[in-house]
């Protein structure tokens, strides 16, 4: 990651990874341009969460876009069925899945990029500890990346878009340790599909669950659990 432009884009979700991503940008020389998108989840809390963590990365804006993909429906994180509890299963994409949500979120952020007259833009996808979503892929990146160039002004004018995704050969243990390096409050992110009313997370969801064991296998405290289990 090199800071050819000094502005980058970052799709900042309010959890752990993107927090990570936006981290290493600013830790690259980028100025930080957070883009969160409200699209309907159910788990709106990380929207809270994208605030707190947008200021203290200082980023030099912080825009929110309502694209209500609930309208269309079709995953459980829009409220259709139930959030699956107790872990991944990696033989099937989960009902958790959001049909072309990155691709809708990285098309967003690829016109804010243009506006600004920046080239990078930061998604903090992972394709080793993750739940098994096609849009997190190399493949789908690289793809993405090919397109951001067919379809911009800029890019036909000879400007070069790049996508980048530094936490995708990463395990979430990895991810942790990489943060707190960089002096990350991870109390400040939520990652929770399916909160209690009061907020906490409900620690069986896919995510929980992947936060956990990143957490322990990194050997960190996650600041988000009060108690020893």
């Amino acid at each position: 990651m090199s800071a050819a432009s000094s502005k980058a884009v970052v799709l900042l979700s309010g959890g752990l990874d993107s927090y990570t991503a936006a981290a290493l940008a600013r830790d690259a020389g980028f100025e930080i341009y957070a883009l969160t998108v409200k699209y309907g989840q159910r788990h709106g809390q990380e929207i809270l969460a994208a605030r707190k963590v947008a200021a203290a990365l200082g980023a030099a804006a912080h825009r929110e876009l309502a694209v209500d993909l609930a309208t269309l429906g079709g995953s459980a994180l829009l409220g259709d069925g139930e959030v699956p509890k107790d872990g991944p299963d990696p033989n099937t994409i989960p009902a958790t899945y959001v049909p072309a949500r990155n691709t809708v979120m990285l098309a967003l952020a690829l016109a804010w990029a243009e506006v600004l007259g920046a080239y990078d833009i930061f998604i903090g996808v992972n394709a080793l500890d993750y739940s098994g979503y096609p849009d997190c892929r190399p493949e789908f990146i690289e793809a993405f990346e090919r397109t951001a160039m067919l379809a911009t002004k800029a890019g036909v004018e000879g400007g070069r878009f790049r996508i980048q995704a530094p936490l995708i050969a990463m395990t979430k243990a990895q991810i942790i340790q990489r943060g707190v390096e960089l002096g990350l409050d991870y109390g400040l992110t939520h990652s929770c599909y399916d909160p209690l009313p009061q907020g906490a997370p409900c620690g069986r969801c896919d995510s929980c669950v992947l936060r956990a064991r990143g957490f322990e296998e990194a050997g960190v405290r996650d600041p988000l659990v009060t108690h020893v289990v």
